[in-house]
């Protein structure tokens, strides 16, 4: 099929005018080959060639000669590379010499891990015992799998949960262990890849406390820092291969814009992409294409299914049961059917969160819709290569959303398709996490002062907080768990809180899903409408000390918005730059920040108009957290000859303008930053714009945003100032997470202050 006219096809017999915004063909790519290791154990070779394999890519036979000599190594190269050969082939060579190693490979979801067993088997074909140990593995295989497994494939929960706090009765696997593997490494960043640092620490700790010294191999999407990264996440120097030598086919790759349309309010706004990315999956569908949309919510990925389903109508019911949702949230035997279907071609699309970006490999998929940017470089090409695998020609389709990062990608292309990616970021002084994990780790081991090659200089500080609040006790030398059982079942690697709420489905006690505890106010108060598989439910009852929330089903044509309010204390300034005593000044440091969902709006579903505002009576939730704040006083802002409302009003518009533009600056999205504005703060005692870390003790975004400051005003000034809206709109000032209903905002004022800002803090 040719990609290139069918998407020209599509966009302009739409009737509304042309849609894509920039297209670009990606030209086919030949191989770089080498030869196999000169001393490859025959049962290697053998097993190779029955695969088809007489040669590797360059980039892989560079990787196995790292790995040979003993070098922890990251493979960083494109989706459908080869990477996963670059541990198999290492790890059943050892196993052919030495029957008794072990290797452990840790994936960041069950799914990924299912699908490289099935890789790793098709390969050894039955000579290596190899097993996935997860919370779905048989409690009657477990200690089968302890003892035999040469190749045990799990996720780093498991690790955490099941596999390090029972480390003896894994003695002799971790004695033998020779090889860690960390497959997507990309994904550990954030407060999930802080977690997952100290999880391989601990790791490294307990194997050498068994007498072996693994070496890691990380396998990741192409990101700036691959062996920074790396090296950050198991503490140990690591070399990157990262020349691309595999063959690639032709893809097309759209920026598809949809047009403006005339608000309830007066105003133009671009067309819903959820919308839009419906209707191109419906069309997709009915001309038999296999395909995959992304979407950046669990909300968004169901209303798509939802719309999809409407547009097939009676008439296309044979091809409505060949789509499905698919996010994070489901209940892992839905999940692994989805899967099934997927896999065996029985589905023909699927709409998802990014819960299927990662590596599993889910067959011939010809076209990848993105439902709205997925919030970084590295993710928009990991899911745009999900299509295409088989080295075929493929189609890829950034829809953009109605927000202003899209819209600046729609205006910048060369932006996608010219810049590097981005770096992945983590926080390894993060004082929570780092001490939920020591307090895991004494209760592996005692901890002792050598224990500081794993966990650095901060754990001393650390250790002594974790003692004053009774969770350890020092003994001589040493620091032991205090408390009852295992600390591991307190820490959530993937979650602020820890805690998870199950949502109930109250006519018929079926459980529909989970949702954390930290963002359940926003998505399951009383009123909020819960989407699942299609179906809409309505919250009636959200009870915080059974850790439920209690749904029933409905027929609803409206979703629901939660609104709040946001209070920042500065508890401790750490870094500041000020130019002069009446400039504007930049500041980092650690903040208290205190947020009350107060209020939720019902938005009718296709138009998003406000249908009513209803009152809440929740708690207030408090986060220590680390925030960048920008101090203006008042008498440079003086000259603008603002009054109050437009000062507000403009201070408001930027602190929205430059949460959306962060993520072009960190690896990270916008639901992972928070903010506020004031005319006026007592802790600073000037007009302040604070955007933080939405994690407790925060995870390096607000930092890196401290650190590129100057490249970050230029970029949100330059995106504000060219949307051709006049009063400010969704794809520049307004936010679609504002809890106060973007009010007030002022886009003229916002340009205004940003220059003063850009001319004050230039050269930063």
């Amino acid at each position: 099929m040719d990609f290139e006219e069918l998407i020209r096809e599509i966009s302009e017999g739409w009737g509304e005018g042309h849609r894509v915004a920039h297209l670009e063909v990606i030209p086919s790519r030949e191989a770089r080959l080498a030869g196999l290791p000169e001393k490859i154990h025959p049962f290697l070779a053998e097993a190779l060639g029955r695969m088809g394999i007489t040669a590797l890519y360059a980039h892989q036979a560079q990787a196995l000669e790292l790995v040979s000599r003993g070098h922890n190594v990251v493979i960083a190269t494109g989706t459908a590379s080869g990477k996963s050969l670059c541990y198999h082939i290492p790890v059943y060579e050892e196993i052919l010499e030495n029957p008794s190693s072990r290797a452990l490979y840790v994936f960041p979801t069950k799914a990924l891990a299912q699908d490289q067993l099935r890789s790793l088997e098709e390969l050894h074909g039955g000579d290596v015992v190899s097993a996935t140990y997860d919370g779905d593995t048989p409690l009657e295989l477990r200690g089968w799998i302890r003892r035999q497994a040469q190749v045990v494939l799990t996720n780093p929960d498991m690790l955490h949960y099941g596999i390090l706090p029972n480390h003896r009765l894994w003695g002799g696997f971790f004695r033998h262990l020779r090889y860690v593997v960390l497959d997507e490494a990309h994904a550990a960043r954030g407060v999930f890849g802080s977690h997952v640092a100290q999880v391989l620490r601990r790791l490294r700790r307990t194997a050498e406390r068994y007498g072996s010294r693994p070496v890691f191999v990380f396998a990741s999407a192409t990101i700036a820092n691959p062996a920074e990264h790396a090296s950050r996440l198991c503490g140990l120097e690591v070399k990157a291969v990262e020349d691309d030598s595999s063959p690639r086919g032709r893809k097309v790759f759209a920026i598809w814009n949809p047009p403006d349309i005339l608000s309830r309010e007066g105003g133009e706004i671009h067309r819903s992409s959820n919308l839009e990315t419906a209707e191109i999956l419906a069309r997709l569908l009915r001309l038999g294409v296999r395909t995959i949309a992304f979407c950046r919510s669990r909300k968004a990925a169901e209303l798509v299914y939802g719309y999809v389903l409407r547009l097939l109508g009676a008439e296309d019911k044979g091809l409505a049961e060949r789509i499905s949702p698919y996010r994070g949230g489901y209940l892992p035997a839905e999940r692994r059917e989805i899967e099934r279907r997927l896999f065996s071609g029985e589905l023909l699309a699927v709409t998802t969160t990014n819960a299927l970006e990662l590596g599993v490999d889910i067959g011939e998929l010809e076209a990848c819709l993105m439902n709205g940017y997925p919030g970084t470089i590295a993710s928009t090409w990991q899911q745009a290569g999900r299509a295409g695998r088989r080295q075929g020609e493929s189609l890829a389709v950034l829809v953009a959303a109605d927000d202003p990062l899209d819209q600046y990608l729609v205006r910048h292309p060369e932006f996608l398709f010219g810049s590097p990616c981005e770096e992945a970021v983590i926080d390894l002084e993060n004082r929570r996490i780092l001490g939920d994990h020591l307090a895991c780790a004494a209760y592996e081991f005692p901890l002792r002062e050598e224990d500081e090659e794993y966990f650095g200089p901060a754990m001393h500080e650390v250790l002594e907080g974790l003692a004053r609040e009774g969770r350890l006790k020092k003994k001589g030398e040493r620091w032991y768990f205090a408390g009852p059982g295992s600390p591991a079942q307190d820490v959530n690697l993937r979650s602020a809180s820890g805690k998870l709420i199950s949502i109930v489905d109250r006519d018929t006690g079926t459980l529909l899903g989970t949702v954390e505890e930290a963002s359940c106010f926003f998505h399951v108060h009383p009123g909020a409408v819960y989407l699942h598989q299609g179906d809409t439910y309505l919250v009636e009852e959200l009870d915080l000390e059974r850790m439920v929330a209690l749904v029933k089903g409905e027929e609803l044509d409206f979703y629901t918005n939660p609104m709040d309010n946001t209070d920042v204390m500065v508890l401790e300034e750490e870094l500041a730059v000020v130019p002069g005593p009446r400039s504007c000044s930049l500041h980092y440091g650690e903040v208290e920040v205190s947020v009350k969902v107060y209020a939720y709006q019902k938005r009718r579903l296709l138009t998003h108009e406000v249908l009513e505002t209803l009152g809440l009576d929740l708690p207030t939730q408090t986060l220590r957290t680390r925030a960048l704040w920008y101090a203006m006083p008042p008498e440079r802002l003086a000259p603008l000859e603002m009054d109050e409302y437009a000062v507000a009003g403009g201070l408001h518009a930027l602190e929205h303008a430059s949460i959306a533009m962060l993520p072009l600056f960190a690896m990270c999205d916008r639901w992972d930053i928070g903010g506020m504005s004031t005319v006026f703060h007592p802790d600073t005692g000037q007009a302040t714009i604070f955007i933080y870390d939405a994690y407790p003790g925060g995870v390096g975004i607000a930092a890196r945003g401290f650190r590129l400051a100057a490249r970050h005003l230029s970029a949100t000034r330059e995106m504000v100032e060219r949307c051709p809206c006049s009063e400010g709109c969704p794809s520049c000032i307004q936010s679609p997470k504002c809890g106060s209903g973007n009010e007030p905002l002022h886009k003229k004022a916002a340009v205004e202050i940003l220059r003063l800002l850009e001319e004050d803090l230039a050269g930063q």
